[in-house]
């Protein structure tokens, strides 16, 4: 009788067991599937981060476009005119054709005092300029090219001056040619590379006789954002000041120089026409114009905050964070015996998504670093609170409290990390 009895009890201790670690498996794909449902507003609110990042980039455009946009410099230079004689059916036409003739020497000093402007919660960056532009011209490139000086009409020629914004220019321009001095005309009545910018006509005959023109401009000039130049000169030297301490240098060429303090910085850059690809004489110039578009170079006034690129790789990691949440969780229901109902999963999963929207909000207002130490207080309190209160054990929620504040310390290193984040991301995995 006995042994029949133990036997009965085996035989239903079996299927008990084998239900038991059947609830177990079904429990593992709930949590899945929790996991997969909760990265639906972990997707909204990485299109709330993008909206945000849209939003703060139309204010620095609509603040921009009041002030003046970003400055590129290009010029001075030369737009020298000639006639074309070309025959058509026994007809001789002659049409006018545009020579572009570059300086020997561009020599730019500049000193740029930058000032923070707000819209609302967004910070835009603006400059004033003092700038001057020293060099010289001279016919040493059109007798290398075998132009034939009699048919260009120097006596019309163009100076000619782009900038990208014609708001930004605070007083009138004039160039001081040899002994002359010129007033810019606005616009570039067609005769300069692109067609915003200023132009002066002058006789420069003096160029027939291989002599060199010297020239001098001084320009006052507001930009925002970054300003740069087109190294045009044989020789281009551009030296610029500024009371910005965290410029990042952009373009075709880094400074040969630089000196950055806390409170301002300077640089200095020279290109030879050789580290570029068009020549100091151009003819069919529009074939060339993306070549010298692309030669720019100068400095972007960048401001060092950037809450939404951190808030946006921060989230990135959300389902880590929530994948191992749940690992604690489930083997804490294992090992004290208790059982945790999906919904509690589901809850504690929507207040891990609760951190980011904090992180967002906190950091319009204060900033990354001290945004992200209080939202993930708060969520750390939050979720051990929670589970002090479903399991009624200190030491689950205490276990709880410290690898959550262990994640949310991991994450906010790699974030900080830039070169190094892929390799410690790994490691830690």
């Amino acid at each position: 009788m006995d042994n029949f009895n133990e036997e009965l009890n085996e035989q239903t201790q079996q299927p008990m067991g084998c239900l038991h670690r059947f609830s177990k498996t079904i429990k593992i794909l709930i949590i899945g599937g929790l996991v997969i449902l909760l990265m639906i507003p972990m997707f909204m609110i990485e299109n709330l981060i993008t909206e945000r990042g849209y939003t703060q980039e139309n204010a620095i455009n609509e603040v921009s476009e009041k002030w003046s946009l970003a400055q590129t410099i290009s010029g001075p230079y030369l737009n020298i005119q000639y006639p074309v004689t070309t025959e058509n059916n026994e007809k001789k036409e002659v049409s006018i054709k545009d020579l572009i003739l570059f300086p020997d020497e561009l020599l730019i000093d500049g000193q740029l005092k930058t000032e923070i402007l707000k819209r609302s919660l967004y910070e835009v960056n603006v400059y004033q300029s003092e700038l001057t532009l020293k060099g010289s011209f001279s016919s040493e490139e059109l007798i290398k090219s075998r132009i034939d000086m009699n048919n260009l009409k120097f006596d019309q020629a163009a100076i000619c001056l782009n900038l990208t914004d014609m708001r930004g220019i605070s007083e009138q321009i004039s160039i001081t040619l040899d002994d002359s001095v010129y007033i810019f005309e606005p616009g570039m009545d067609n005769r300069g590379i692109n067609n915003t910018g200023v132009h002066a006509i002058a006789d420069l005959s003096a160029l027939k006789t291989d002599k060199k023109l010297p020239y001098e401009i001084k320009i006052k000039l507001k930009g925002s954002q970054s300003i740069n130049f087109i190294p045009l000169g044989k020789t281009t030297q551009v030296n610029l000041k500024a009371n910005w301490n965290t410029p990042s240098f952009i373009g075709n060429y880094l400074p040969n120089n630089r000196d950055i303090t806390e409170n301002n910085f300077s640089a200095q850059w020279q290109v030879l026409n050789l580290n570029r690809n068009y020549s100091q004489v151009t003819i069919n110039y529009n074939q060339n114009i993306k070549d010298i578009e692309n030669s720019s170079f100068g400095v972007n006034f960048k401001i060092a905050v950037e809450q939404y690129q951190q808030s946006m790789r921060s989230a990135k990691y959300a389902i880590l964070i929530i994948l191992l949440t749940f690992g604690v969780i489930f083997f804490t229901e294992i090992m004290n015996k208790t059982r945790i109902h999906a919904l509690q999963y589901l809850l504690v999963g929507l207040a891990l998504c609760l951190f980011y929207s904090l992180l967002l909000s906190f950091s319009e207002h204060i900033g990354f670093n001290p945004a992200y130490l209080l939202s993930s207080a708060l969520t750390v309190l939050l979720v051990g609170g929670y589970m002090l209160g479903i399991i009624r054990k200190k030491k689950p929620a205490f276990i709880m409290v410290g690898l959550l504040s262990i994640l949310y310390l991991y994450i906010f290193v790699l974030i900080q990390l830039e070169t190094f984040a892929l390799l410690a991301g790994s490691l830690g995995l």
